[in-house]
């Protein structure tokens, strides 16, 4: 039985290799850098558990979130819907030719729920509460209930949707024909879950008009924030492609590049599509609230950096990129579109919050949070290495 079961860890975690292989194996300059940052943020973990969240954090009564809230869950959670876009798309609208990156961008939801969830409990005071949210404590009127309860059901989709991959790699095929048939049912009720918190997110700074800037507060920033996640998701899509199809490419021998150009190139198309609506509607908003006069602004200048360098000229450059068949172009422009959500999420959190306070009033966050939040995205790198070097995620599976 022993002997099985040291079989069963070789061949499955060691992936073949003795212990001492694998290890010599993944002594390299990368993985050191990244497990010292995974090493620098459990200290900063431990210590905001250690002394509280006042001398771990730059937080304050002005300031109740911080870096944590707009980069861990705002932007964590914008990037994490590549499963709403592609995974939806393959499952629900039966675009089988994407069936390539359904199984990736499913992965990269459920790693970056389940890592954006475990960065929050270090900004809750009380996080050993969390639990009351599912069965104790029903505040029907609440945004972040909502959105605590939607987490929960997605996380547990996304679960159902990535189950064949974990059950292809453990050799039970009836589990994985159960889960598979559940696939098309859990994707329906994703996309009711994952559309209702990306909005809601934006429905938080709602109750915030005189705090947060006129140029980024809108009543329709509820739909911005979804919008804003459809191309975010199908942008990390390409950003992640691209990146794990060189990092991963001894799993990718038998792929058809060009093929998988054509399909970029396909991604790219649809992203700027979502671009141009959410262009359009945020000029609709300037004009709806008479906001022109503060563009001649340095905050205005901001926003027309974020509106044209990260929304305008990415758009643009997809259009030309599908109409010259430049799959390149589209890899480019989507790591520009990745990088314009990120600063939109943390402009309105952080940036245009308090807008009109001096520059020494301001929020800044302190090194524990920087290092916090470089050891969870250290621990979701780790975890989705692990997995896609094992599981059949990027290759087909032998069976």
């Amino acid at each position: 039985m022993t002997t099985n079961n040291n079989s069963w860890f070789r061949e499955k975690i060691l992936l073949g290799k003795s212990f001492s292989e694998w290890i010599k194996e993944n002594i390299t300059l990368g993985n050191a850098i990244l497990y010292f940052i995974f090493l620098l943020g459990l200290f900063a973990m431990i210590y905001r558990l250690i002394v509280g969240l006042g001398p771990s954090t730059n937080l304050s009564d002005t300031y109740p979130w911080g870096f944590w809230i707009g980069f861990d869950i705002l932007v964590g959670i914008a990037l994490a819907a590549p499963g709403l876009t592609v995974g939806t798309a393959v499952h629900l609208f039966g675009m089988k030719d994407y069936h390539h990156f359904a199984r990736p961008a499913i992965l990269s939801s459920l790693t970056g729920y389940v890592f954006a969830v475990y960065a929050l409990m270090f900004d809750l005071g009380r996080y050993y509460r969390v639990p009351y949210l599912i069965g104790w404590s029903w505040g029907f009127e609440s945004i972040l209930f909502l959105i605590g309860w939607h987490f929960f059901l997605y996380i547990n989709i996304c679960l159902i949707e990535w189950a064949p991959a974990l059950f292809e790699w453990l050799n039970l095929e009836k589990a994985r024909r159960f889960f598979s048939k559940l696939a098309i049912w859990a994707t329906i009720f994703g996309v009711i879950i994952a559309g209702g918190h990306q909005s809601a997110l934006g429905g938080l700074f709602l109750v915030a008009p005189s705090k947060v800037h006129p140029l980024w507060y809108s009543a329709l920033l509820p739909a911005f924030f979804l919008l804003s996640a459809v191309f975010a998701g199908i942008s990390m899509v390409i950003v992640e492609g691209t990146i794990t199809h060189r990092v991963f490419r001894e799993q990718l021998k038998d792929l058809d590049h060009a093929d998988f150009d054509r399909k970029t190139i396909g991604l790219g198309k649809a992203t700027a599509a979502a671009l141009y609506i959410y262009l359009i509607l945020k000029v609709f908003d300037l004009a709806h609230y008479d906001k022109w006069h503060y563009l001649n602004t340095p905050f205005g200048w901001w926003y027309l950096l974020e509106l044209v360098g990260f929304v305008l000229i990415p758009a643009l450059a997809f259009t030309s990129a599908v109409r010259t068949g430049n799959a390149k172009l589209v890899r480019i422009a989507g790591f520009v579109t990745a990088f314009g959500v990120i600063l939109n999420r943390l402009n309105v959190s952080l940036v245009a919050y308090n807008w009109y306070l001096p520059f020494s009033q301001k929020y800044y966050p302190k090194w524990t949070e920087l290092a916090l939040t470089a050891g969870v995205i250290a621990m979701l790198l780790i975890t989705y290495r692990f997995i896609v070097n094992r599981m059949a995620i990027l290759r087909e599976h032998s069976h």
